[in-house]
């Protein structure tokens, strides 16, 4: 059956990044992948967490929600900290985003990554991640510049979903497919090669060996790509 939108099963959906989205953050990315929009913001302060104090090092950490009409119904803003969902996906990005530091010994500060969706269609922690990585790169540049020490970021990461979908395994999924996949995961790399993490889950089928060697090949592929638009808005 044809994708929603026409695409092949090894194409992503359009993407754009826009470098310094947010001119007070010291480093900001707007992600578009697709219908999915996720503005992404790096802040320096100063401290770290207690667990950290006296260790000369810093932190990384991320934060992740959305907005309430993200989604084609009104959802309540989370005021009382973020639920279920939305914890279990800034865990993530603030895994994937660490692994993309060179080092942690940049002295007692913390780089926090704001990820708002905008509007969701599908694969908002994986544009999270993604553009939050430019985010961060910047915050880093920032760290750098100002206080002379040696720039702690290291290489680039990015994530992309894939799954399987009326038997055809598919990359970069909107919104449309991905509630209809039988396999649903969502794959985090560091260039230019190594796994982060992959998480994938049966929703409504199982899959076997060959078809998880097939999903991360067309994952690699995927990421391949988004690496070369990082590189090309980073100047890298």
């Amino acid at each position: 059956m044809p994708r929603p939108d026409g695409r092949a099963i090894d194409e992503l959906r359009p993407m754009v990044l826009e470098r310094g989205a947010n001119p007070y953050a010291e480093g900001s990315c707007l992600i578009r992948m697709g219908g999915t929009l996720v503005h992404c913001t790096a802040s320096v302060e100063q401290g770290v967490p207690g667990w950290k104090k006296g260790s000369g090092e810093g932190w990384v950490t991320a934060e992740y929600g959305m907005l309430p009409r993200a989604t084609h119904e009104r959802s309540n803003r989370e005021r009382n900290g973020p639920g279920g969902r939305s914890q279990e996906i800034q865990r993530l990005v603030g895994r994937s985003l660490r692994a993309a530091m060179a080092t942690m010994a940049f002295g007692e500060y913390t780089i926090k990554i704001d990820c708002d969706v905008l509007q969701a269609d599908g694969g908002t922690r994986c544009a999270s991640i993604t553009g939050g990585c430019i985010a961060l790169a910047d915050a880093c540049n920032w760290l750098a510049a100002r206080t002379g020490i040696q720039n702690p970021f290291g290489r680039l990461v990015a994530a992309i979903s894939v799954g399987i979908v009326d038997g055809e395994s598919r990359l970069d999924l909107a919104y449309l497919e991905d509630k209809e996949a039988g396999v649903d995961s969502n794959v985090v790399m560091l260039e230019p090669d190594q796994f982060v993490e992959v998480q994938g889950t049966g929703e409504h089928d199982t899959f076997t060996r060959g078809r998880l060697d097939e999903l991360l090949d067309l994952a690699q592929g995927g990421i391949a790509k988004l690496f070369a638009e990082q590189h090309r808005i980073l100047g890298r």
